[in-house]
């Protein structure tokens, strides 16, 4: 019986030094795969730096908004993108289809008597990487063309006809007579009419130039 007893204090002791040096091993490696973790290097930031762009840069770009002499108002935002990059020292800065907004800052429609049609607008800001920066930018304008000969056309036809009517009617006398009314006639049709318009539609091709420089930020 004794002997039985002995046995069984044997295996209780044993069992419970392996137990204890069980956790002891477990908690050895938890401690080891604790202190890899803190030890493990964290990421590299990205690494970001300023890449200034010049005055005098051109900005080659395809407008986004439409523009018009007779429809456009100072003040109507401009949006357009860039159509190429802009590279410094070879190294692209602005990538294309860049955003950039501004405005109309001038709008003047043909009118009857005043001259040509004009619209004009600049450029004051860009997105780039999420961020947004403001420019500044010189005026795009645009001009209708000039309609000196057709209207010149017109007041001749006019004259030609009614010297034609009038010697017709009178003779010599009455030819002067009708081509001095007839040119006014021809006079009053020009002014009656209006010119042409300038308008430039979305995706139409434009360029511009910064007039001030502006850094921007890169990351790498």
């Amino acid at each position: 019986m004794r002997n039985w007893f002995a046995l069984v204090s044997v295996a209780a002791v044993s069992a419970a030094c392996a137990g204890g040096e069980k956790s002891s091993a477990e908690t050895a490696f938890a401690a080891e795969g604790t202190a890899t973790a803190a030890e493990a290097p964290a990421p590299p930031r990205p690494v970001v730096r300023e890449v200034t762009i010049p005055a005098g840069t051109t900005l080659r770009l395809d407008l986004a908004t439409g523009v018009a002499s007779d429809t456009s108002k100072v003040e109507d935002t401009v949006r357009a993108t860039l159509r190429q990059a802009v590279l410094v020292d070879g190294e692209t800065v602005l990538a294309p289809g860049t955003e950039l907004a501004g405005v109309v800052t001038e709008a003047d429609d043909s009118g009857r008597v005043k001259g040509r049609a004009r619209v004009a607008y600049r450029f004051n800001s860009l997105r780039h990487a999420g961020d947004r920066y403001d420019i500044t930018t010189a005026t795009i304008a645009h001009q209708a063309e000039a309609t000196k000969g057709e209207d010149a056309k017109k007041i001749a036809i006019g004259a030609g006809a009614g010297a034609a009517l009038g010697a017709i009617l009178g003779g010599g006398s009455g030819a002067a007579k009708g081509a001095a009314i007839g040119g006014a006639g021809g006079t009053g049709v020009v002014l009656a009419t209006k010119g042409r318009e300038v308008r430039l539609a979305p995706g139409a091709n434009v360029s511009t130039r910064l007039t001030a420089p502006i850094t921007v930020r890169l990351g790498s």
